[in-house]
């Protein structure tokens, strides 16, 4: 597959992308949102959205982290796995409905927010909202312009 568009060589896409990542390292890097929680939200925003440029990413950058095989393949089955926290589960719920918002009127359910409120306090949750949107943008960025998955090498972006 080759891409669309070479997004790298874009002067504009450069200077646009500058303050979508200045954007995200403040959660990376300011947020008390544990990173590995961070990295399984994205995984999963990135996989209901078929970004393989994304779960290439996240699932690499898991496992350099210490994360198991096995929990990073199951992310796509977090419902029916007992490998994932109460906290872990509740930001895979919200990154889900989060991403999910046209296939449900309804949007975020009271019901999830209510469960990531009961893990997170309020700066966490404004991490996380954050990091799924933003996720979301990254993935139709990449789905939209074919930006193949396959070639990430962990901390190549850091």
């Amino acid at each position: 597959m080759e891409p669309r568009l070479d997004l790298a060589a874009s002067p504009l896409a450069a200077r646009s992308m500058k303050y979508f990542f200045s954007a995200s390292n403040v959660i990376f890097k300011d947020s008390t949102l544990p990173k590995a929680l961070q990295d399984l939200v994205m995984l999963r925003a990135s996989q209901i959205n078929g970004c393989g440029f994304c779960v290439d990413m996240h699932s690499k950058d898991l496992a350099r982290a210490g994360e198991s095989p096995v929990r990073v393949n199951m992310v796509a089955a977090w419902r029916e796995s007992t490998m994932f926290t109460e906290a872990e589960r509740a930001a895979l719920e919200l990154a889900e409905q989060g991403t999910r918002i046209a296939d449900a009127a309804a949007g975020v359910t009271d019901e999830a927010w209510a469960k990531a409120a009961e893990q997170f306090d309020d700066e966490q949750l404004t991490a996380l909202v954050l990091l799924i949107s933003l996720i979301n943008t990254a993935n139709r960025l990449n789905v939209i312009v074919r930006q193949p998955g396959g070639g990430h090498q962990p901390g190549q972006l850091a």
